[in-house]
């Protein structure tokens, strides 16, 4: 079974400030803000909700095929999906552009400054679902506004089940937007305050929202998830982390193990339990790539968790 993941290839800048943001902003000046931060950490990471859910997936051992928009600069992360022998036939390079890349910035109290230039990601519409002929399973992630409405048409077109992912890129969009989404996809997954800014702008209630998909997930970060489905709550408990380092990049790793159990028709209880374990591995790193394991070791710590085998 071959997924495509139709979301955002990023650059991830992240820059630390070795001081507080609150010493250096004054309240009183705030209409006149001009300040400017010597950050010493400086890393840059391979990132992006396509990239990140790829890479994930294909550590289970899914087939994931990335479509996605890239820019002139894009040369180091093609290499680094050639080495990890993902496939790049659906990444498409537009001229004259930057990949789409955030610039972060975090004080010592953990506050962050973030800048997102989303260039060519917002030619994500250019790319074709239909184009990816072996497709048997999809996903709308975060990426261009004209892109994921297009994606999440081609997808319903093709009669491809695709979950729809909204992340960050949510606020774009209009109560009435986002039904229609609902209403083309087969699965949605939010984290909590997405789901409700989603039940905000539709003025309709979770339950609701659930009721126009088989299945609707929300995460809840520390407190484990929740998936609507078949009539009935799944609580979904959280996986012991070795260490809690970095959230950065775990949803796209909890949605990773969700799209494998669909894959493989399991209930919602395993497939659920397994994005856990997939989010557990990843938070015990920094960045969204920077984690890995074999399919054997992502066995062994969800028979720990949660006491069952999942091969």
């Amino acid at each position: 079974m071959s997924t495509l993941i139709c979301g955002s290839i990023a650059y991830d800048n992240i820059m630390v400030f070795h001081d507080r943001f609150k010493n250096h902003i004054l309240p009183e000046q705030i209409h006149i803000l001009n300040v400017a931060f010597l950050v010493p950490d400086l890393r840059r990471e391979f990132g992006g909700c396509a990239g990140n859910i790829a890479y994930n997936l294909q550590m289970l051992g899914g087939d994931a095929r990335i479509m996605a928009t890239v820019g002139d600069d894009a040369d180091p992360y093609l290499l680094r999906l050639d080495d990890l022998g993902l496939s790049r036939a659906h990444v498409r390079r537009i001229a004259g552009s930057f990949t789409a890349q955030a610039f972060i910035t975090t004080d010592l109290d953990d506050n962050q400054i973030t800048a997102f230039h989303p260039g060519a990601m917002s030619f994500s519409h250019l790319n074709h679902v239909a184009d990816a002929k072996d497709a048997t399973l999809g996903i709308v992630a975060p990426d261009g506004r004209d892109g994921m409405q297009k994606h999440a048409r081609d997808f319903a077109a093709a009669g491809i089940p695709f979950v729809f992912d909204p992340g960050q890129g949510l606020p774009m969009f209009s109560g009435d937007d986002l039904m229609e989404f609902l209403r083309l996809a087969d699965y949605a997954c939010f984290n909590d305050y997405e789901a409700q800014l989603a039940c905000d702008r539709t003025g309709r209630s979770l339950e609701q929202l659930a009721g126009e998909v088989k299945a609707l997930i929300v995460t809840r970060g520390g407190e484990g998830s929740h998936i609507y489905a078949d009539g009935r709550r799944y609580d979904i408990p959280c996986a012991k982390a070795d260490a809690v380092v970095d959230p950065t990049g775990c949803g796209d790793a909890y949605r990773a193990g969700l799209l494998y159990g669909i894959g493989e028709g399991w209930d919602w209880e395993k497939t659920g339990r397994l994005a856990a374990v997939m989010g557990a591995i990843k938070i015990a790193h920094r960045g969204g790539q920077n984690h890995r394991s074999t399919r054997a070791e992502i066995g062994e710590r969800y028979a720990e968790a949660f006491g069952t085998a999942l091969w």
